[in-house]
């Protein structure tokens, strides 16, 4: 459990604005700033961010507001504390947490910085190494097109296993049990051994551009032909993005994500000038990342697979995704077999560019690809097509689109009904893993102002509560001021109890109390504090 203190600390050492600004365009208008709502598709902005209190919200359709936690809470898709704990991150603080978590494991600080120096030891390993290993991971790389200067700009490295980052990291203080945590070490009879041996080395940063985790290659014949670090208290396959902190910048720009399936295919096409690219990491595409690319306002994402079976593979468990996010899903297969990084080796920049902007809908082409596999030339076989197509469309049995999806399998199968389609994807078992990486996450609670919690009240009630709301975000940014009124205010009758606790402890503070401690009065008797405070009219408008 995560002390009060330091969610405040959190708190204040959160600067509002540039929280909104890694994925919205903020505008300043006087003291506050406006953008487009990342939480909804608006054209004129509705988004107000106040840095003097840290609060945020959004006066347009989806009326959500609060502080920086709750924002990246919506943002992130998080709970509560793991919001607090990224938000401590960002701010390089070190947050302590009680025994009610159970047993606790090295400090977050402490891994982060073992992570840091295995990249530089790696990295270190392969630019001056003599040993024929070394000699054959640059080999490698350079037969991939990836000069020493390459190497630099991306911190790849080459692992030689036998101990010896083991014995290099203890050399730096770092104990065995932090090793393990972070997947660097394993324990073997009698001692504690590298987990990577052998293998070219490819570092995976976080958004903030933190090691995180390794993928290592194979140099010759040898399985896994990638190792990527498992699961870690730092690292989570299905929430990170292979160079999503050199990509945001441009994906945030253009709108379009290049979304591919290895290290060495990212690489090639940041180079070559196609500097939104990222890949997921050793794991099929997730819900997860659907979302956190949704927050860089993302409204193009090309699947950028590879031309054999397991592109093929990877554009179906993709399709499942058509309806969860409102970017428009599109794909590239590359001809004659080829990676992008392959295809880069032998054709221009341009010619790539081509193969993009011809991307076709990721749907059309996932039931072509399966319906092309057969002779619809009689009846039996095109039940037998439907039979197949259908099995990678049964994860959105339940989705809105199933008409339109229904009616594109019947175009290729004549004879066959839109009707008779829907009631096959409908019968079709979900393949468990579809099923369980598609699933919806529980609906947050609606916000405190929106609509739905207020229908239920009369239109003089609900315009009293309004006043309440804006009398309360005045108090938040002038407190001072309105001490005076105090006396007056001691009279009123509240339509919300809570509402009362908020302005008696906003108004205990002292005399020039920051704003942001003034909020965090407020949170101290009302959880919603933040949500309530921020929807202030009046405020927003001077």
């Amino acid at each position: 459990m995560i002390s009060d203190d330091d969610i405040q600390r959190v708190r204040q050492a959160t600067n509002i604005v540039d929280l909104v600004s890694e994925t919205v365009v903020l505008k300043q208008r006087g003291q506050e700033f406006w953008g487009c709502c990342p939480f909804h598709n608006e054209k004129t902005p509705s988004f107000h961010v106040t840095p003097s209190t840290g609060l945020w919200h959004c006066f347009g359709a989806c009326q959500e507001g609060g502080d920086a936690i709750s924002y990246i809470r919506k943002r992130d898709n998080l709970e509560f504390a793991d919001a607090v704990r990224a938000l401590a991150d960002k701010a390089g603080i070190e947050i302590s947490e009680d025994a009610a978590r159970g047993p606790q494991g090295p400090k977050r600080n402490r891994l982060i910085e073992a992570l840091g120096e295995a990249e530089r030891f790696y990295h270190i390993q392969l630019m001056r190494g003599k040993s024929q290993g070394a000699v054959s991971a640059r080999s490698y790389l350079s037969s991939r097109g990836f000069g020493s200067e390459i190497c630099k700009r991306w911190g790849l490295g080459y692992a030689p296993g036998r101990g010896a980052l083991v014995a290099y990291l203890r050399g730096k203080g770092f104990s065995a049990t932090e090793l393990r945590a972070v997947n660097l070490a394993v324990d073997r009879p009698g001692r504690t051994s590298d987990r990577f041996f052998d293998r070219v080395m490819f570092p995976i940063h976080d958004d903030q551009g933190r090691t995180i985790a390794f993928g290592g290659r194979v140099l010759g014949k040898g399985e896994p032909k990638y190792l990527n670090s498992s699961e870690t208290p730092v690292f989570h396959k299905s929430k990170n993005l292979y160079a999503l902190d050199r990509a945001k910048d441009q994906i945030t720009a253009t709108g379009t994500v290049i979304l591919c399936e290895g290290y060495t295919d990212v690489i090639s096409l940041h180079e070559a000038g196609f500097a939104n690219a990222v890949a997921a990491l050793g794991t099929a595409l997730t819900l997860d990342h659907i979302r956190m690319l949704s927050r860089y306002r993302v409204r193009e994402i090309i699947c950028l697979f590879d031309g054999d079976a397991a592109g093929q593979r990877a554009a179906e468990r993709t399709v499942q995704f058509i309806d969860k996010t409102e970017a428009n899903l599109r794909c590239v297969v590359l001809p004659d077999g080829q990676d992008p990084a392959e295809f880069l080796g032998s054709h221009s920049a341009a010619e790539l560019q081509a193969q993009l902007d011809a991307a076709r809908p990721l749907i059309d082409f996932v039931i072509e690809a399966r319906l092309d596999k057969y002779d619809l030339s009689t009846p039996g076989r095109r039940v037998k097509a439907l039979d197949d197509v259908v099995e990678v469309l049964a994860p959105l049995k339940r989705s809105v689109l199933i008409d339109e999806l229904a009616t594109k399998v019947a175009y290729r199968l004549p004879g066959i009904e839109v009707a008779a389609v829907k009631a096959a994807i409908r019968e079709k078992a979900v393949p468990r893993d579809a099923s369980a990486s598609a699933r919806n996450k529980e609906e947050p609670t609606p916000p405190v102002n929106s609509p739905s919690r207020l229908d239920s009240i009369s239109v003089s009630e609900r315009r009293q509560l309004k006043l309440e709301r804006e009398l309360l975000s005045l108090v938040a940014r002038y407190p001072d001021e309105l001490r005076v009124s105090a006396p007056r205010m001691a009279s009123f009758t509240w339509a919300d109890a809570r509402h009362e606790a908020m302005l008696w402890a906003m108004l205990s503070t002292p005399e020039k109390t920051d704003p942001k401690d003034v909020v965090a009065a407020a949170l101290s008797v009302e959880p919603q504090a933040a949500q309530i405070l921020s929807a202030g009219e009046v405020v927003a408008a001077r």
